[in-house]
């Protein structure tokens, strides 16, 4: 009877608490009135015999954890339970810290939708935000997300079954997010739920909802970013002519952890300069490309927030839709998996977020996924519960199971990252929330001995986790047994080996053992028992892959853990660079290379030799003649019958830019940069080396006045973005005039159109404003008293410095006159008009002024203002005393500019030496590197060309490129790389049909078509 009271008393004080769980009370809410009685319980808890994670590289085996009104008390082996705590026997169970997601939106007001605006659309120029806020509305940096947090019990429900108990959630738009809070995911009031209102800074390169149209370009975004800096940093000297709460908010958010969102790995390296100009150390919210970047992102020192929405399988049953799939997001597909593993084995500190994905249920899943691939189960808990906790401040409060800390933690069936593992509990707060009923199941796994009473006993009985039974006559003769379960009463029945009657057991488990009546076969009933032999339940063991597990039962050890490793046995396809196709296993390294017998080039005085030889080393031409000898170690090149010359330089190109080449949203833009948003994966690289494109000069475009800095590139191909810019090269910036300028060819109606200017007049005053500005802020500059510093008016000092140079858009004679007289007037030249299809009828001003021309071989009549455009344009520009040049301004056209050079032979007459200049020596001077490439002479960098034949011929292809004298392009190895390509997709597809076979979720095969800029390219490119 005592017996059965207790088990009562036990049952009905389990049951009490599960209606304190299912519905929490909040005790220590003390400025709200109590409609009713108090319950003022103190929520003293103890989860005894558990197997205990204290933290991600702590275990403790058969330990307690007692918790009181929220917090832990006590955690390990020994701890004295309290006799008025409500008890949990864990016996087979496992505890672990709760999860914590360090990038969310949880609890925050919807966005508006994006505006939507037509192509270069100027309505809004300043933020329509009433109040003395920031004049753009990308900077949101006042808004708080703790005071705009409610707590949602739906989305709370479905943070905690994935595990999760606290979120650093913030709103999701602009450049500048404002504060970030970590909330708990309890269903309690906001007040109880935040735990840390400021916990961080959240920028962007993405502007949101704004619907201004600055900036439209991500380098805009980028300059926007920087000078919010530089004023933020004005801001703190006092000035007193101007109250603004946005920068006051920005200032006052830069000592709390700054939280960077990035769309790729690229744009990763990008926010990491901006951090390094700043002196800021940012969180890098990743996209989960990481990988393919590994070196560089190791090197910016920035700590990760890693997603795990790797993509979906594609659906290539189709094998036309299977050609719509880049080999780039075929190899992503497959590697994405890998990229936790990847990071963690370089040292970069991470945490995981659910952020990206479709359903948050599926964050374990995926972390398993992640785990396949390389990640150790260490590495995981580490990412998920302290590193976070240390990111955003809060491991004092959470991130391990310690005494003082929030009782944040989950109870399992299993490991966590074990598949099919079930988290029955999270306790959020010290408030426990069911998320299966199971807890109070005894788990049954183990080896026991079988006996019945008066009958037969069996060698042994294994259950598994999943209830499966095997009952074993001897070592090696068993059968299987049918079990169910209801809490602690079992049914089981089996057929025993040869014999035909069935055997029915039923009977309670009690003390780790089971015992009651059994109908045997002839219908009698036995009593039989199975006591445990030894518990063969799987134990979590190692932290990681590479951890012995030394867990004293009496004493509290520290597991050591090593970085993840890729598994060998999951064979994957390589990383290369770029990671696209053509792409790199390993980067080509410079060579020294003799030059045999070839037809030589020079575009000096010795013009083109025959039959002669060229030597480069250590990436420079060393030596230029006849008979030479290879230097030891060396590669000989037998180019008899070839041409070698000087790679080509396009002086005006669009590629190898990112989302953007116009910030046409304002007159003057001269604070942008083109270096900031260099395209290292652009595959256009590589189809112009196989022209012979050895340089590219990347302009903004041509949509404004004024518009951004520029960038001369090398095009090394494989290299990260800054390591193809061309060292040590005088800074120039993107000038225009012409109907895109004054927008008469934009899709706005006239009486909608609000940018000036719109007329060319308003183009030379915006000239005349901008110039006269910059001269009264060098005047200020140089006074030697704090002043702002502004980026466009930076630049723009530059040009009247003499340190900037201008390349100038240009069509008609009367704008060219224009800028000259302008240019003439503030004392500085305008160093190259490009465009210039009617350079021909002012050739005598532009060499008076001293301006190069760069012009199309014979493009016309595109719009009006090229009607009167000849092809005979650039000869006799030459002929004027113009340095001359043929530039592409199209991808396509920069594979051939060989051919548009000889145009200028066909059409004028040119002789060949003159013509082959304007694409390699011409524009080298026009952009101050003439000194450097452009020629074959000795010194000069080994940026050089071997051509099939006469490098003006239609049928010339150039067979090898070499940059810094790295051989960067090989026409042979480019028919192996074509195979390999071709064999890589093959096996992807493959292993795309296997996995779709095997139930992997899919996604359509839609191919992503890429973006080849022009110069009037001024769509928005910023929105989310």
């Amino acid at each position: 009877i005592k017996k059965t009271m207790r088990l009562t008393y036990k049952y009905l004080l389990l049951m009490g608490l599960l209606l304190l769980i299912l519905n929490p009370l909040s005790i220590a809410q003390k400025t709200f009135p109590q409609n009713g009685v108090y319950d003022e319980r103190d929520g003293l808890y103890a989860f005894t015999n558990a197997t205990i994670q204290k933290s991600w590289n702590e275990k403790v085996e058969n330990a307690t954890l007692l918790i009181r009104d929220g917090r832990i008390e006590a955690v390990g082996v020994g701890v004295v339970v309290p006799k008025d705590a409500v008890v949990f026997d864990l016996k087979g169970r496992f505890i672990y810290p709760s999860f914590i997601d360090p990038f969310s939106n949880y609890g925050m007001p919807e966005n508006a939708p994006n505006a939507q605006r037509s192509r270069g659309e100027s309505q809004q120029p300043l933020s329509s935000k009433k109040g003395a806020f920031s004049w753009n509305e990308c900077l949101k940096t006042e808004f708080k997300a703790a005071e705009n947090f409610t707590t949602n019990e739906k989305e709370a429900e479905i943070l905690r079954g994935a595990g999760f108990g606290a979120v650093m959630t913030h709103r999701f738009d602009g450049m500048s997010r404002g504060s970030g809070a970590v909330v708990l995911a309890a269903n309690e009031r906001e007040h109880s739920a935040i735990l840390k209102p400021v916990a961080a800074h959240i920028l962007s390169f993405s502007k949101g909802t704004s619907s201004q149209p600055y900036p439209q370009s991500l380098m805009g975004g980028i300059a926007l970013l920087r000078q919010t800096y530089l004023d933020g940093n004005w801001y703190t000297t006092g000035v007193k002519d101007e109250r603004n709460f946005s920068l006051e908010a920005w200032n006052a958010l830069q000592n709390v952890p700054q939280i960077f969102a990035v769309g790729d790995r690229l744009e990763a390296l990008r926010a990491s300069k901006i951090g390094t100009e700043f002196n800021k150390k940012y969180i890098i919210k990743g996209a989960g490309d990481e990988y393919q970047r590994l070196d560089a992102i190791k090197a910016t020192s920035n700590a990760l927030i890693l997603p795990i929405a790797f993509p979906e399988t594609y659906d290539v049953e189709d094998p036309i839709d299977a050609l719509q799939i880049n080999l780039a997001d075929l190899k992503h597909w497959e590697l994405a998996p890998t990229n936790p593993a990847r990071i963690a084995a370089a040292g970069i500190e991470f945490s995981l977020t659910a952020n990206g994905l479709r359903a948050k249920s599926d964050f374990l899943k995926q972390i398993q996924k992640a785990i396949e691939a390389g990640l150790t189960e260490g590495d995981a808990l580490k990412a998920t519960t302290m590193t976070p906790a240390k990111m955003l401040g809060i491991d004092a409060d959470l991130g391990s199971l310690e005494k003082g800390k929030i009782a944040n933690f989950i109870v399992t069936n299993a490991p966590i990252f074990q598949k099919d593992t079930k988290i029955f509990h999270n306790w959020v707060n010290g408030k426990g929330y069911v998320l299966s009923n199971d807890m109070d199941k005894p788990n049954l796994q183990g080896t026991y001995s079988l006996d019945f009473t008066g009958a037969k006993s069996y060698l042994k009985m294994e259950i598994t986790e999943k209830n499966d039974v095997t009952v074993f006559i001897s070592d090696t003769t068993k059968f299987k047994a049918d079990l169910k379960q209801d809490r602690n009463n079992v049914n089981m029945t089996f057929t025993p080996t040869n014999e035909k009657d069935l055997v029915r057991l039923f009977g309670t488990y009690e003390g780790g053992a089971m015992k009651g009546k059994a109908q045997m076969g002839d219908g009698t009933f036995v009593d039989w028992q199975a006591a445990p032999l030894a518990f063969s339940g799987k134990k979590e063991g190692k932290t990681d892959a590479k951890t012995a597990d030394k867990t004293d039962a009496k004493t509290d050890k520290t597991d050591k853990t090593t970085p993840s490793v890729i598994p060998a046995k999951n064979v994957l396809g390589d990383v290369i660079y770029p990671f696209l196709a053509f792409g790199n296993k390993e980067l080509p390294k410079s060579t020294t290379v003799l030059f045999k017998n070839a037809t030589v080039w020079t575009n000096e005085t010795e013009g083109i030799l025959t039959n002669s030889d060229v030597i480069i080393t250590n990436g420079k031409i060393t030596a230029v003649g006849k008979n030479l000898t290879a230097p030891q170690g060396g590669t000989t090149v037998d180019a008899t019958g070839k041409h070698l010359t000087a790679g080509i330089i396009d002086e005006h190109s669009h590629v190898a830019m990112s989302r953007g080449t116009n910030e046409g949203t304002q007159s003057c833009t001269s604070e942008v940069r083109v270096g900031d948003i260099i395209n290292s994966e652009d595959i256009n690289i590589y189809r112009q080396l196989a022209g012979g494109v050895t340089s590219s000069h990347i302009l903004h475009g041509s949509a404004n006045a004024i518009g951004g800095q520029t960038q001369l590139i090398k095009f090394r191909w494989g290299l990260e973005p800054d390591k193809m810019k061309f060292e040590n090269w005088p800074g120039y910036i993107k000038f225009a005039l012409g109907e895109n300028v004054k927008q008469s060819n934009w899709d706005i109606p006239d009486n909608q159109r609000i940018r000036f200017p719109q007329t060319r007049m308003g183009v030379e005053q915006v000239f005349e404003d901008h110039f006269q500005r910059a001269k009264e802020y060098l005047t200020l500059k140089n006074g030697g008293k704090p002043y702002r510093r502004d980026l466009e008016l930076d630049a723009l000092g530059e040009i009247l410095e003499g340190k900037r140079h201008i390349t100038c858009h240009s069509y008609v004679q009367s704008e060219i006159t224009m800028l000259i007289r302008v240019a003439d007037r503030y004392g500085f030249k305008v160093n190259t008009f490009t465009h210039i299809l009617e350079g021909y009828k002012v050739a005598d001003k532009m060499a008076k002024h001293g301006a190069a021309g760069a012009g199309f071989a014979d493009w016309w009549a595109y719009k009006m203002e090229v009607y009167e455009a000849i092809p005979h344009g650039a000869k006799m520009m030459q002929d004027a005393g113009v340095l001359s040049t043929i530039n592409s301004d199209d991808a396509e056209m920069a594979r051939r500019l060989n051919q548009e050079a000889a145009k200028t032979i066909m059409y004028s007459g040119n002789d060949e030496v003159s013509a082959w200049k304007m694409v390699t020596l011409n524009p080298a001077k026009t952009l101050r590197v003439g000194d450097r490439v452009g020629s074959i002479k000795v010194g000069k960098d080994a940026d050089v060309v071997l051509w099939s034949d006469n490098p003006l011929s239609i049928y010339a292809k150039a067979e090898q490129t070499y940059v810094d004298g790295i051989k960067y392009f090989d026409r042979v190895e480019d028919i192996k790389a074509q195979a390999e390509v071709r064999k890589e997709r093959a096996r992807l597809i493959q292993k795309l049909l296997a996995a779709k076979k095997g139930g992997a979720a899919t996604q359509p095969a839609v191919g992503r078509p890429q973006r080849l800029w022009d110069c009037e390219d001024v769509h928005d490119e910023m929105k989310d």
